[in-house]
């Protein structure tokens, strides 16, 4: 079965061959209970949903993590992607359909649930910082996860302990973005680096751009 990257007419960290890239990665492993650390505007979790749904049926689960427009709790260093401040695209129609239209935020929390309520008995969205409130989250049964939510490095290195100590010897696949040399930043490469190195774990760079480890 082979499923192509939907964009949704929305912005996504995905763009072209990138989206396909990784729904081969769940083709691969075909997990039923995905987690998203960064949901941005909600276009892979959709994908997300809509390839658990198709191997699945109804019998899976997403959960999405995001700031979702608000405030960061925990770092003042945090990197932030430019479009979240002032939401121009390069899509003129886009700018007069969400902007002027719509006056939708793609990022806000309303939207994103909009865009996923085909599905919204297997989806939880939480708004919050991950420094915080991955910690609550219970990821027993969670099997694939992907990480491109906040790219400092001490985010990074607490969603990647926080995950492990609960997903420790569970063969959860981690799937971090930005790693490779194709979406490159230093402080997530480093940060994947030391927590692999201090837990022995090997890395696979897929594409030249994800890291993926396996718990």
């Amino acid at each position: 079965m082979r499923l192509k990257y939907k964009s949704y007419w929305r912005k996504t960290g995905l763009k072209g061959k990138w989206g396909d890239i990784y729904l081969s990665r769940l083709e691969k492993y075909k997990p039923k209970n995905i987690l998203e650390i960064g949901v941005f505007c909600g276009v892979t979790a959709r994908n997300n949903c809509d390839f658990l749904n198709k191997i699945h049926g109804k019998k899976f689960s997403y959960t999405g993590i995001d700031l979702f427009g608000s405030d960061k709790k925990s770092l003042i260093n945090e990197i932030e992607p430019k479009f979240l401040k002032d939401q121009k695209f390069s899509n003129p129609l886009k700018n007069i359909y969400y902007n002027l239209i719509l006056k939708e935020n793609l990022n806000s929390l309303k939207s994103v649930e909009k865009l996923l309520k085909k599905y919204k008995n297997n989806i939880k969205l939480i708004k919050g910082d991950t420094n915080i409130e991955l910690k609550k989250i219970n990821l027993s049964d969670i099997d694939f996860v992907f990480i491109d939510g906040g790219h400092s490095y001490e985010t990074v290195i607490n969603d990647l302990e926080t995950l492990y100590k609960s997903l420790k010897g569970k063969n959860t696949i981690l799937l971090c973005d930005d790693y490779g040399s194709a979406s490159y930043i230093s402080d997530v490469k480093k940060a994947i680096d030391h927590f692999t190195k201090t837990n022995n774990l090997s890395i696979e760079l897929i594409k030249d751009r994800f890291a993926e480890i396996i718990t």
